[in-house]
């Protein structure tokens, strides 16, 4: 036993979370806790872990799938009963005994679950355990103590654990023991808003007497937001007077405000008021809230996801964030492993404003209105006007007519580069390492914002724009750019799809290679090896080499490519024998040049089509004429538009090759654990790491424990300095009800069967599906050659999933929030790619 007074955050693995939180509380000055004590761990593990049987159902409880249900709740059934059936030791019911004879044998007490994997800052557990309240006298006490270590195993908590990544094994039970408070009211206190994430707002919840009917849901009690010691919003559960005055309100929040302080972050705070007396029963980490970027100037800021721009919404592991920093010029935060910029200071002028809009704007209407709400409120961004003197450089204008041979020279200046970078980059190690790469990456900073580049790029953007704007205008023709961008030269990504479909071409005729590769797949099997086994199968080294071949070109791509950490393809080529399958099964030999050249032909024949309809209007053949240009225009530049992120990718994954050789030296030489400790170092510290030769083995186990918190959280579009997640709104009146708006990002209207796709590696698409995912970067690309129609979350017009569904001729909405939640896997929907919205048909 251990009463609270002993206990501290030292105690965690003694008396479970909710106990070292009480232990904590009842060290705060003026923060009031009833009396009680925790029947620790040791007892756990004594009574029921020492049980025969016990370890042998934890291994096959290990064994089960996170999602199998049924085969969890059969298992965790077991166990209960198990439990159940144990023997209470004399001498542990004779301590329990003597801890209740010092607060009061016959009174009232709460018994209350604490594991070892509870009220942590990473996860909470709430209600995944029990508790039993007004346990009157020793042999009922002693019984809730059994019932609570039963509930450890409840259907519930086992599925929350494996969710979470905590191992059953792993986690003990002790059981908090404490003097029932009966109050006038309790209630739960926040102290940040549980909507909005705002920090500087704390939310009291209120109901009379017990607060469990309000902390178990059974209840909505009255609501009050406190800012600034002012009560500000009030919203009562009845239209009878409040529970609490004002005054009892702001002292509840400034009481919660200290508790805050003392551990460190925001709390999710449950409290008793008997007369003027607030007694604090429970206080854990509100682990739901996104963190927010440390700054320490006291300005407010507004922050707008890069994730969310570069369609990669994971969080991502240290060493991949440092380096893409170090590959961007502009300055960014980061918070909750993802990559942040603030856009205070252009939300504040006139010009900077119509800049942020013009960009972000354009690609994501709901970042848009979230920052419009911002400015709407006046007095979080004080406008002030613009600065002649400051202001991002001007880019040098385009050409009036942009030489297309620009594009050539660009690609083939940087594969020179890659394959000197490749060649040098073999021969060096230690410090000289490092410091070769940090210069590569500003040279590759310099080529990506380059003016040639951008010029290039923009120049099919332009012209992509002008013919949309002008075709509707003209010729009520909406997206026509759309079709005339099908199959355009020089686009690497559509490529690398279509070179995918030539891969099922040599692996089709083989009957033995196919079924091989079913297994691989069957089997979830991981890395090369499958490759090597080929070779002894009829036509298996065909197959080898053209898998070989493709990851020769295309390898160094995987899903959320910017993240350096990321196992690439040419790592685990496994993850490709999905797509290659159902390549296989959904395409005859040929379909990756007839796919091309169809796109060819239905561009000519759109172009054909609207310079035809063009000479008969007035001035007909001067608008036929300057189509012409941009249709010319359009198909020379837009395919170069994504060969710069494939640069950057091959660089990378030389980069990584070579630091993870430098990984398995320092493993060799006992400075680190494994080689992937490496990701869970900045990119300077790993240069300091490999000169010193001492790393901080606590620093890289400490990332790793947040990096699986930062997993389980989503970033928002934009947050403030205060913690507030703004989100935004599509402000339209032209979808059908029920329908679910989003950006219009490839033109054509298609009903199928929605495929709801999280892992691309698990993909199963057959011939007529819609691919509905979070978010889509080059690496899908291969998923979008057998899908119908593409629904994404995430995106905008302009973003690597639009431009790849435009050329495939694929009918495409982005941009439809909780996408993936909404749609069911199988449901039939239709999909609008002209106006932008999907129908649920099912």
């Amino acid at each position: 036993m251990l009463g609270f007074a002993q206990i501290d955050s030292t105690n965690l693995a003694d008396v479970g979370g909710k106990g070292v939180g009480l232990g904590e509380l009842s060290r705060i000055d003026g923060v009031r806790v009833p009396d009680g004590f925790c029947v620790t761990t040791d007892a756990f593990r004594r009574v029921v872990t020492a049980e025969p049987s016990f370890g042998a159902r934890l291994d096959r409880l290990s064994r089960v799938d996170p999602d199998d249900r049924e085969g969890i709740r059969a298992l965790s059934a077991e166990i209960r009963r198990a439990v159940e059936d144990v023997t209470m030791p004399d001498d542990l019911v004779a301590a329990i005994s003597d801890a209740l004879d010092g607060f009061g044998a016959q009174a009232a007490y709460a018994v209350r679950s604490s594991a070892t994997a509870e009220d942590l800052p990473g996860a909470s557990f709430a209600g995944q355990q029990d508790s039993y309240l007004d346990v009157v006298g020793l042999e009922e006490i002693v019984r809730q103590v059994r019932r609570c270590w039963t509930s450890l195993f409840t259907e519930r908590a086992v599925t929350y654990r494996r969710r979470n990544g905590f191992d059953d094994r792993k986690v003990l039970m002790a059981v908090v023991v404490q003097r029932m408070v009966h109050p006038d009211a309790a209630g739960v206190l926040f102290t940040a808003d549980p909507v909005t994430s705002n920090r500087k707002v704390a939310t009291v919840q209120a109901v009379q007497g017990l607060g469990e009917a309000l902390v178990s849901g059974r209840v909505t009690g009255d609501v009050y937001a406190v800012r600034d010691d002012q009560v500000r919003a009030t919203a009562l559960a009845t239209e009878t007077r409040p529970i609490l005055t004002d005054a009892q309100v702001v002292a509840l929040a400034r009481l919660g405000r200290r508790i805050e302080a003392h551990f460190g972050r925001p709390q999710d705070i449950e409290w008793c008021l008997t007369g003027d007396d607030v007694h604090i029963v429970q206080s854990r980490p509100i682990t739901t809230l996104f963190p927010v970027p440390e700054t320490a100037d006291g300005e407010n800021h507004v922050y707008v996801s890069v994730g969310h721009q570069q369609m990669m919404t994971d969080a991502m592991k240290p060493l991949g964030l440092s380096v893409w920093q170090l590959t961007t010029p502009r300055p960014m935060y980061e918070a909750g492993g993802r990559l942040f910029v603030d856009v205070a200071a252009q939300l504040a002028t006139p010009r900077g404003r119509e800049g942020l809009f013009a960009t972000l704007g354009k690609d994501d209407p709901w970042m848009r209105d979230a920052l419009r709400t911002i400015l709407d409120r006046g007095d979080f961004i004080p406008s002030r006007p613009d600065d002649p003197a400051t202001g991002a450089p001007p880019v040098p204008p385009a050409p009036a007519e942009p030489d297309p041979a620009v594009v050539t020279e660009l690609i083939q200046a940087d594969q020179e580069h890659i394959a000197t970078l490749r060649r040098t980059i073999a021969t060096l190690s230690g410090p000289e390492l490092l410091d070769f790469i940090l210069a590569d990456l500003a040279e590759l900073r310099r080529g990506l914002f380059s003016p040639r580049s951008y010029q290039a790029i923009m120049a099919g953007m332009e012209a992509s724009w002008w013919l949309n704007d002008h075709l509707e205008t003209w010729l009520g023709e909406k997206n026509a750019a759309d079709v005339l961008t099908q199959s355009v030269p020089h686009n690497v990504t559509s490529e690398m799809g279509l070179a995918l479909l030539d891969v099922a071409d040599a692996v089709r005729p083989h009957a033995e290679v196919v079924g091989h590769l079913r297994r691989v797949a069957d089997e979830g099997r991981e890395g090369p090896a499958f490759l090597d086994e080929l070779a002894g199968l009829p036509g298996g080294r065909e197959a080898r080499d053209a898998i070989r071949g493709f990851l020769d070109e295309y390898g160094m791509r995987c899903a959320g490519e910017i993240d350096i950490t990321r196992t690439r393809w040419s790592e685990n080529p496994a993850m490709l024998v999905p797509t290659i399958l159902g390549n296989v099964r959904n395409f005859e030999p040929g379909a990756g040049r007839r796919h091309f050249e169809q796109g060819l032909q239905e561009a000519r024949r759109k172009e054909q089509d609207v310079l035809t309809r063009l000479r008969d209007l007035p001035d007909g053949d001067q608008k036929a004429e300057e189509t012409k240009r941009m249709i010319d225009r359009v198909r020379a530049f837009t395919g170069y538009r994504e060969y710069p992120k494939y640069g950057m990718i091959s660089r990378y994954f030389a980069y990584k090759q070579a630091l993870l050789r430098e990984a398995d030296r320092l493993v060799r030489s006992g400075v680190l654990r494994e080689r992937d400790d490496v990701f869970f170092l900045r990119f300077e510290e790993l240069r300091e790491v490999v000169t010193t030769g001492e790393a901080d083995a606590g620093l890289v186990a400490e990332r790793r424990a947040a990096f699986r918190s930062y997993e389980t959280l989503v970033p928002p579009r934009v947050l403030t300095s205060e913690g507030e997640v703004v989100t935004g709104r599509y402000r339209r009146d032209d979808v059908p009800s029920g329908a679910l708006p989003g950006l219009p990002a490839s033109a054509g209207t298609v009903e199928g069967r929605a495929r709801v796709v999280t892992d691309m590696a698990r993909a199963d698409l057959e011939a007529g599906d819609i691919l509905v995912t979070a978010y889509t970067d080059p690496s899908w690309t291969p998923l979008f050659v057998a899908a119908a129609g593409l629904v994404t979350e995430v995106g905008g017009p302009m973003t690597h999933g639009a431009v790849i569904a435009r050329e495939y001729g694929l009918p495409a909405v982005v941009g439809v929030e909780r996408a993936t939640g909404l749609i069911r896997d199988g449901q039939r929907i239709r999909l609008n790619g002209t106006d932008g919205y999907v129908e649920l048909l099912d």
